[in-house]
């Protein structure tokens, strides 16, 4: 079962990846339309009017795609910012404590945006909306993404709630020595 949760994961992340070299692909194909355009003006020719349409919308689409499909990652990978000032004074068991009720709210929480973000596709695709730009985008392809994200980053912190509760550390946490409570992240 290990294999296959950090299978997810990892392929969330590299999809998430994918989605930010999307991006820089179609900031260099706008700039070097520019580039070809300016260059054509220059020399006295007819710019041939080269850009990306919709840019800024497929961007943003993109990005959100990107962000959201890095979160489970990102949280096993202990790169979220975690202020573990307080953990680091009190006592372990009472850190221990601090740590499932954090985890437990964290991913009481994500659930619930996982299932209004999944509603909002639905209800997307049920009515057929489309984005404002110049290419319209059913809305519900970068919503289903966001959702898909959320869903991950929701199962990793389960699977991080069920390891501490057994006792184990959260993989998040810095393995130090026993006892401690971690660092800040």
């Amino acid at each position: 079962m290990r294999a296959v949760l950090n299978r997810l994961y990892s392929g969330a992340l590299g999809l998430a990846a994918i989605c930010l070299v999307m991006i820089a692909a179609l900031v260099v194909a706008q700039v070097s339309g520019r580039i070809i355009d300016g260059a054509r003006s220059a020399l006295g020719l007819d710019p041939w009017g080269l850009l990306v349409p919709s840019l800024a919308e497929f961007a943003g689409f993109l990005l959100v795609g990107a962000s959201f499909l890095a979160l489970a990652g990102t949280l096993r990978g202990g790169a979220h910012i975690r202020v573990s000032i307080l953990l680091q004074s009190v006592p372990s068991g009472i850190a221990r404590f601090l740590d499932l009720w954090s985890l437990l709210a964290a991913f009481s929480l994500t659930a619930f945006f996982t299932w209004q973000a999944a509603l909002l596709a639905l209800d997307s695709f049920q009515f057929n909306e489309v984005s404002f730009g110049i290419i319209p985008v059913p809305l519900v392809i970068p919503q289903s993404v966001m959702t898909a994200g959320l869903l991950v980053f929701t199962v990793s912190l389960l699977d991080d709630l069920i390891t501490v509760l057994r006792g184990g550390q959260a993989s998040f946490a810095p393995h130090t020595g026993a006892g401690a409570a971690g660092g800040s992240h």
